[in-house]
């Protein structure tokens, strides 16, 4: 941390802060607290987990729709700092709501869920894209890790006060229910959130941007479609798109529905609590490990490394019936889920032309957004249908398979980038 420029720090701290959400609410505890209040609402298993797939769709489908244009508004000055801080906002407020709806509303609960969705997923679009402004483009593999590095480690400190809320008022060692602990961690989550983002706000400055003109989001639109006429010249850049809409769709809906698949198969709350903060530790070398390998390797490579290992995974997991299974599953994912998406974010950042870089990672943020839709879906339906989790979670199998086969079409970065070039 002390080799790197405040900016890249600021930016970098983000990655520390909103990692409370990910691990907290859309893994560990919140899934949990929504499969316990929908069993109390007499709703089966395998249906709370298909509403539970649904409505992560549903609510990235919204975001996802309002992308690009949100990217190509962002372009002109002043405009980036300003929507990352709406939807930052809307954010923290529904995540704090969580903490207040009563237990037994749970379609509430969900509501409230898929709000705070919407904004965790806006924001990133903007903080994805502020990474060609806080540092160099030969520094981007390590900066984009050390991100997904620090969130791994600073999102383990409230993971380990919300377990031990939760773990002590189990065994009435402290004077809480359970859903009242529940609830203290959804604040902790907001607060931890919230603090964390300051440094961002403070610091990091839009570096890169078009001037302002008179009607922003009319020029917004008209630039969107002159990117569209010029697709042709973008063609390697969408084919990566394309690539990163499968193979990501499959690593976040794992991330997504890892919760709700261990509660399905038996295994403990208290286990899977200590499973995930085991996941969390181990991942944040392995991110570092990837962007050094990646150095040396090339990014392409690497990415083919964790889709490969991903595939081992959904294989795995059809036979999983253990606590020790999951246990060997969970490290699997920690080998590589920073690693590939860190990666993906730096390959991405390197290729788009930078005064347009909000609205190519518009694009970047639809692509990422709309293959979580199709992921949870897919393994909803097919555990309704089923009956049986591992089915769902080995229906994944397929879209890293397309994901591999498509990107072992994209050209080296460096063929991409005389591409841009010629486009500019």
């Amino acid at each position: 941390m002390s080799r790197m420029s405040k900016q890249e720090k600021s930016w970098v701290f983000y990655d520390w802060a909103n990692s409370a959400y990910s691990i907290l609410i859309t893994t560990a505890i919140f899934p949990l607290y929504f499969k316990a209040a929908a069993k109390d609402a007499g709703l089966a298993a395998s249906t709370s987990t298909a509403y539970w797939g649904y409505a992560n769709s549903f609510a990235t489908l919204l975001i996802s729709i309002c992308a690009p244009i949100l990217g190509s508004i962002a372009d002109f000055k002043g405009f980036k700092k300003r929507f990352f801080a709406f939807f930052f906002g809307l954010g923290i407020v529904f995540t704090l709501l969580l903490s207040v709806v009563p237990s037994n509303q749970w379609l509430i609960l969900l509501i409230c869920y898929m709000l705070t969705v919407i904004g965790f997923g806006g924001t990133n679009i903007f903080y994805d894209a502020f990474l060609v402004d806080v540092t160099t483009e030969d520094r981007m593999n390590q900066i984009s890790s050390k991100g997904f590095a620090m969130g791994y480690i600073g999102s383990t400190i409230p993971f380990i006060i919300s377990i031990a809320l939760i773990i002590l008022s189990q065994q009435n060692i402290i004077p809480l229910s359970v859903t009242v602990a529940s609830q203290a961690a959804f604040a902790i989550t907001a607060l931890w959130w919230g603090l964390f983002t300051i440094p961002m706000l403070k610091n990091v400055q839009q570096v890169y941007y078009k001037e302002r003109v008179p009607n922003p989001i009319a020029n917004g639109f008209k630039q969107l479609f002159e990117t569209f006429k010029k697709i042709k010249l973008y063609r390697p850049l969408f084919l990566f798109l394309l690539a990163y809409f499968f193979y990501i769709d499959g690593v976040n809906t794992i991330i997504t529905m890892s919760t709700a698949y261990g509660s399905d198969l038996g295994i403990t709350s208290n286990n899977l609590l200590i499973i995930l903060f085991a996941t969390q530790v181990v991942a944040a070398p392995f991110a570092i490990l990837y962007a050094r390998l990646a150095d040396k390797f090339k990014g392409k490579t690497m990415l083919l490394v964790g889709i490969f290992i991903y595939i081992v995974i959904c294989t795995y997991a059809y036979f999983l019936k253990t606590t020790l299974d999951f246990w060997i599953l969970a490290m699997l994912v920690a080998s590589s889920q920073g690693g590939i998406q860190a990666l993906s974010r730096s390959y991405f950042a390197k290729l788009v032309p930078k005064e347009s870089v909000n609205e190519f990672f518009g694009f970047y943020s639809i692509f990422y957004k709309f293959a979580a839709i199709l992921g949870p879906f897919l393994v909803g339906l097919t555990a309704q249908i089923t009956g049986n989790t591992n089915s769902g979670v080995f229906s994944l199998i397929v879209l890293f398979i397309i994901g591999a086969l498509i990107l072992l079409r994209v050209p080296e970065a460096n063929s991409i980038q005389k591409s841009n070039s010629i486009s500019q």
